[in-house]
């Protein structure tokens, strides 16, 4: 799969060396040198591929050595001991020969039931996988025989295609985590469009928060070129991003003469805007300055959203009502709702919520913050968020900032529709939070007055408020 080199050298180069290297060997290990077939024909090779790294311990009474059925079926991982099927993975001077035990794949893969059991069933001993990276079949099948877990840098993205192709959810959860956990501003947007790519709303959901709070690094990565326009939409689309718009547009500027180059053409004024096409008018120019704007050329021809990116005044800061989380919470359709005044003017851009207690989870979500006394809705968004099935809050953002005037009393709602979830217990009426510039905004709460899904000061769910001085 092409996609993983990129990815792959940006994740090693953010690796603790000592890991990488130890991953590193471990991926030689499995993927030794193979025998040649015809250069550049993509076919198998005429003298079949070697079956490498396969184990040589005598053969007669192991199963005496082996004291539990996950050591028998370690021991079978990569052995031609009892195997029944082999693959020949890759192709051209990469491929590999790997035997394979159809009732251990088929136990573990709906995929391989259905290749070797099901109405359509394959007879074949020998098995062409030529999409499939060696190193990742390998990963895979270890997973499968041991539940063992041997990614990298350079063999996660590889390995979460190949889980994805044999629906092996559980492999696939584990790459994700490791993507997440090497996740930072200079690979934020790589591992965007990988996650839009494979489908991993979780993975695409954390990447775009990075963008949010480090959009200036972000943008200046190797990596951002290099994306596909509609992954550079969808980040041109958002409110959050955290910077002046003259600099977003000169980095949208930089992507296109990378798109330019991508379809040989020559980087003229008419073929960036050419190639950069429906993300043009994402572009919001009239919240550049005059002299911001002056230098654009040549200038746009067509109406542009003025809308603030909410980042662009002061400081983002988010308080947490609760001291303690605990389990169980549900919903039924009923807003949660809390009221709440503060002491200095602010802006809301959203709540942080409590997500499922029972693993990862999508939740639909309306958000809603009323003026209490006119009963007047200042904002709302229909929207949805993923989350992982910890603790932890997941931040849901409002389209537009929600402006909030001191000593004037508000609600917070949030109408969930999903599983049960963690909720907040402890709660304090009084919150104060104070601003790197020394500044202090004080949160005061109070229970909401009729169905409010049991929510109140002292436990229930829209444990944060995200805001900006």
């Amino acid at each position: 799969m092409a996609t993983g080199t990129s990815v792959s050298s940006v994740l090693a180069s953010n690796h603790d060396r000592q890991e990488a290297a130890s991953n590193s060997a471990q991926s030689d290990a499995a993927a030794a040198p193979v025998v040649s077939g015809a250069p550049g024909s993509g076919s198998v090779p005429s003298a079949s591929p070697p079956a490498v790294g396969l184990h040589r311990e005598p053969m007669y009474n192991w199963q005496a050595t082996k004291s539990s059925l996950k050591e028998r079926f370690a021991f079978l991982f990569n052995n031609e001991l009892l195997s029944d099927v082999r693959f020949i993975v890759g192709k051209g001077r990469q491929a590999q020969r790997i035997p394979a035990h159809k009732f251990v794949l088929a136990a573990g893969s709906a995929v391989f039931d259905a290749m070797f059991n099901g109405g359509m069933a394959t007879t074949s001993t020998e098995i062409e996988l030529p999409d499939v990276e060696p190193a990742a079949f390998l990963s895979l099948l270890r997973f499968l025989y041991s539940d063992e877990v041997h990614i990298g840098p350079e063999t996660v993205m590889t390995t979460l295609y190949t889980a994805k192709k044999y629906a092996v959810p559980a492999l696939e959860g584990h790459c994700v985590e490791f993507l997440t956990k090497h996740l930072r501003a200079d690979n934020a947007f790589m591992l965007l469009t990988q996650a839009r790519l494979f489908d991993e709303p979780q993975l695409a959901s954390l990447c775009l928060d990075t963008i949010d709070k480090s959009t200036a690094d972000a943008i200046n990565a190797e990596g951002f070129t290099d994306i596909d326009l509609d992954t550079l939409c969808a980040v041109l689309e958002r409110d959050t991003l955290s910077i002046r718009e003259n600099r977003l547009f000169g980095a949208v500027v930089r992507w296109a003469e990378a798109e330019c180059y991508r379809q040989q053409l020559p980087p003229t004024s008419e073929n960036k805007q050419k190639v950069l096409g429906k993300a043009l008018p994402l572009i919001r120019f009239p919240l550049m300055t005059v002299e911001e704007f002056a230098a654009v050329n040549p200038k746009p021809r067509v109406d542009y959203i003025d809308r603030p990116r909410c980042c662009l005044r002061g400081e983002e800061c988010c308080i947490n009502r609760f001291q303690q989380v605990e389990s169980r919470w549900g919903y039924s359709g009923t807003s949660d709702r809390i009221r709440f005044n503060v002491n200095r003017r602010i802006c809301i851009v959203g709540f942080g919520l409590y997500g499922s207690i029972h693993g990862p989870t999508d939740y639909q979500v309306n958000i809603q913050i009323i003026e209490s006394d006119k009963r007047l809705t200042l904002g709302q968004n229909d929207t949805g968020f993923s989350c992982d099935g910890t603790a932890n809050t997941f931040r849901v953002m409002f389209k537009e900032p929600v402006e909030i005037l001191p000593n004037v009393s508000y609600t917070a709602c949030a109408t969930l529709k999903g599983p049960d979830s963690h909720y907040g217990t402890k709660g304090l009426k009084k919150v104060t939070h104070e601003s790197v510039t020394g500044s202090k905004t004080t949160f005061l709460f109070f229970s909401s007055p009729g169905n409010n899904n049991g929510t109140s000061v002292e436990d229930g769910q829209i444990p944060e408020i995200i805001y900006y001085n």
